[in-house]
């Protein structure tokens, strides 16, 4: 992983998560499928995490698939983050499809900094970002239509709760480049930002200082939105509020408010 994406711990258990492989716009080689599947198993596995901030080095958030991965003899079956297609290799996706929803799987909120440009599997990873900050010149393109194929890492399952349903379609059938402006408009981003990481980090600070309990709740029920009925919805709502009411957490998320100081959770 060391050699496709970097993590450091930064105060407060915000998680700086950089794609490294900068010389290719941070395109995705077989590699790159494992290293961001790693890094999620890895992100899953640290005690104290509280936020992800995740961005690309170089001149590219990503470039989607390296187009060298179209090549050779592989059964086409398969993926070029290996693995058949049509296995549920991790969990309920297949080894591609991890890279994307694996960020969508972390406990905590994942907040994407983009720029450069996200194509392809690109547009995909940072879809899977709970909140999606871009530069407006950000050239964005949902990009397997142009190679004969159809989107196929998580893309689908994610936007739904993003994007008009038109809106995709078009955007699909015409793989059509989109700006980081016109992607604030049509539900992709959202802010943009002439320096996405640092207005990431500055966010990141704001979350990482919120009771971590609630807001792992408060995810766990974002992510019921785009499946769950309105009766599982309004049960999970209680259910997670039992989980943090009257607890040490919330109390000093109260008694820091009303003292004008900075709260110090346990975790």
């Amino acid at each position: 992983m060391k050699d496709r994406i970097s993590i450091t711990m930064q105060e407060g258990g915000i998680a700086d998560v950089r794609l490294i492989r900068a010389d290719k716009m941070n395109a995705l080689d077989s590699a790159m499928w494992e290293a961001l599947a790693q890094a999620i198993d890895q992100l899953k596995a640290t005690a104290g995490l509280r936020v992800v901030v995740l961005s690309g080095e170089g001149r590219a958030f990503c470039a989607g698939l390296d187009l060298s991965s179209l090549g050779g003899d592989r059964d086409p079956g398969t993926s070029s983050a290996g693995g058949n297609l049509s296995d549920r290799t991790r969990g309920i996706a297949n080894n591609a499809q991890y890279a994307a929803w694996g960020w969508r799987e972390l406990p905590v909120p994942v907040i994407a900094a983009v720029h450069g440009v996200a194509f392809g599997a690109g547009s995909q990873i940072m879809a899977a970002a709970d909140i999606r900050i871009v530069h407006p010149d950000t050239r964005i393109a949902i990009m397997e239509m142009r190679w004969g194929l159809v989107p196929d890492v998580a893309g689908m399952a994610l936007w739904r709760t993003q994007v008009a349903d038109d809106v995709l379609r078009e955007l699909i059938y015409t793989n059509r480049e989109f700006t980081g402006s016109e992607a604030k408009l049509l539900g992709f981003a959202t802010h943009v930002s002439d320096d996405p990481r640092a207005r990431a980090m500055e966010l990141a600070a704001v979350i990482a200082d919120k009771n971590p309990h609630a807001i792992r709740g408060a995810k766990r029920l974002c992510n019921m939105l785009g499946h769950a009925s309105d009766a599982e919805i309004l049960q999970a709502e209680s259910d997670e509020q039992v989980k943090v009411i009257r607890t040490p957490n919330q109390i000093e998320a109260v008694m820091a408010h009303m003292q004008k100081r900075r709260p110090n959770f346990v975790e």
